[in-house]
């Protein structure tokens, strides 16, 4: 009787599991919408007032888009005046919305990837996770890969679906 051998844990196959580094912390929008007067009008002394006053403990730790949902017109500064207060308690955050932020975390996750060990290997993109990666992360984890790796699937290691193979020179 012959020895069973894994040839998928044997090859030189670079499997990339996103769940592995991409951010899992919660995400919550600061709505700028609650400090306007009458929804409309955003008044400074009050402003500044209310985030002096207000428990900036609940985004520790967490990733925040800072947003104004009333249709209104807000100044610059007002957004720029809650960054001010998110810096170094939130774990990190956007002026936008909820999409924006997701683009932000993705960029932030995939920045530190080391592409030198993808250089010139067959990468696999892992498909299933237990939480929802964005479809932008995936796109964007391709314009990086593509330039570097030989090859790049998407699935698992023994089953996978080719979507780019470099051509021999």
């Amino acid at each position: 009787m012959s020895e069973i051998v894994n040839r998928v844990a044997s090859s030189a196959i670079l499997s990339v599991d996103m769940e592995e580094f991409y951010p899992q912390e919660e995400r919550l929008v600061f709505d700028l919408k609650p400090f306007l007067f009458q929804e409309l009008i955003l008044r400074e002394k009050d402003f500044r007032q209310a985030l002096k006053e207000l428990d900036w403990s609940v985004y520790r730790g967490k990733w925040v888009a800072v947003d104004c949902t009333a249709d209104a017109i807000v100044p610059t500064w007002a957004f720029m005046l809650v960054c001010t207060y998110l810096e170094g308690t939130s774990k990190g955050y956007v002026l936008g919305n909820l999409d924006t932020l997701e683009q932000h975390i993705a960029e932030t996750a995939l920045s530190g990837l080391d592409l030198e060990e993808f250089q010139d290997r067959p990468v696999v993109v892992k498909g299933c996770s237990k939480f929802p990666i964005p479809l932008f992360a995936y796109g964007r984890l391709v314009s990086l890969l593509q330039s570097r790796a030989k090859s790049l699937m998407f699935g698992e290691p023994c089953s996978t679906v080719p979507l780019f193979k470099r051509p021999k020179p």
